[in-house]
């Protein structure tokens, strides 16, 4: 990865006038070895790859243009934060970037979530903030990093990740176990992660597939211009390394007929609360939650003698389903792209589990069910 040398950039400012020429502001670094801050922000007038490295060969009146732009004033404003926080090194996506080769950007999306992961600390600058009250914040950047800082318009710090983990979790919907612990603090199927991004802003709409891909440990190659395709290729690549069937529990404001994958992070809205079960566990909890629905194991419950024949007559089919449960496969595919999976089969065909769940409890959506079996 390309790195500010934070020292050089600010020694470049206060030698703006030019005694000295030549400045390499930007190393080729390796992420593994090399202690690093990061900056996490929102984009507005910034300053890009050329115009970095370019500054002062610039004239003068493009030069002082390029300097008064908010973005300018961002990264020396990290650099001074970096200096004070004793780090040599500094990385903020959109200057230590060449956008001008494909391969060197689809390096850096791909591997941008490992680059959050290994700094040192993520500085969040937050620009519309003028006290301790922070906006929305939806960047995946909270979940990787091991430390992040806030900080408001005027550069002053408003509290780390850990101390203000209760607030993001009310905004972000991200459990406070994974705000403060990464990932591997909690084990999530893929549908709550899915909902993190469900109100997620990008300038371009393939990057709100793109930049889920280190959530979902994935790689797959950049192709802007693709659209909305992107997403279905993210969710193919997670289906893939993946025996995770909440990818398929998303829930369309409009009901639309046509694939089972979903077309944008918003159809998993809502989707917080899925997790993944085993069969026979997912069995006992289903019979449990519809007792409890139906009063049936309150004895003052004056439900008539036909309705209550008619609940334990559910009741036993479903036990009867777990008991000579059996498993068939189907192929998703797509293209070059082929995937099997393994869903619970019988005589006519359906997916019984899925019927009976639709039928005790018809005010649920629908059911997916596999090796492991979604539920919400």
């Amino acid at each position: 990865m390309k790195l500010l040398n934070v020292e050089v950039v600010l020694n470049r400012e206060k030698d703006i006038q030019g005694v000295q020429s030549e400045y390499d502001v930007l190393r080729e670094l390796d992420d593994e070895i090399t202690s690093y801050a990061i900056l996490s922000h929102r984009w507005g007038a910034e300053v890009g790859y050329e115009e970095m490295t370019g500054l002062m060969k610039m004239e003068e009146g493009k030069r002082d243009e390029v300097r008064q732009r908010c973005g300018y004033q961002k990264i020396i404003k990290s650099c001074e934060q970096a200096t004070k926080d004793g780090h040599k090194w500094l990385w903020i996506d959109t200057c230590c970037i060449d956008k001008r080769s494909s391969s060197e950007l689809s390096e850096a999306i791909n591997s941008m979530y490992r680059w959050y992961q290994n700094a040192q600390v993520c500085y969040a600058y937050l620009n519309d903030v003028c006290e301790s009250i922070f906006p929305t914040v939806q960047d995946n950047e909270l979940v990787a990093p091991k430390q992040v800082e806030f900080f408001n318009k005027d550069w002053v710090s408003i509290g780390n990740k850990r101390r203000l983990a209760p607030a993001l979790e009310d905004i972000t919907r991200i459990p406070r176990d994974v705000l403060t612990g990464g990932l591997a603090a909690k084990r999530l199927s893929v549908a709550p992660i899915m909902s993190w991004a469900a109100h997620r802003k990008t300038t371009r709409v393939e990057d709100r597939a793109y930049s889920l891909m280190g959530l979902f440990g994935v790689n797959m190659p950049m192709l802007y211009g693709e659209g909305r395709k992107a997403f279905r290729r993210l969710q193919l690549e997670i289906i893939r390394e993946l025996s995770d069937h909440s990818i398929f529990a998303w829930r369309p404001w409009i009901p639309r007929a046509g694939s089972v994958l979903a077309e944008d992070p918003s159809d998993f809205l809502g989707c917080g609360d899925v997790e993944n079960v085993e069969p026979d566990d997912f069995a006992d909890t289903l019979i449990k939650e519809y007792i409890e629905r139906n009063g049936l194991n309150d004895e003052s419950s004056r439900s008539d003698f036909d309705s209550r024949a008619r609940h334990q007559h559910k009741l036993a089919v479903l036990r009867s389903t777990v008991n000579l449960q059996q498993f068939r496969t189907f192929i998703v595919n797509n293209g070059h792209i082929g995937m099997q999976k393994w869903l619970p089969s019988n005589q006519s065909g359906h997916h019984r589990f899925g019927l009976l769940r639709l039928q005790l409890f018809p005010d649920f959506s629908r059911l997916f069910i596999g090796p492991n079996i979604s539920r919400f």
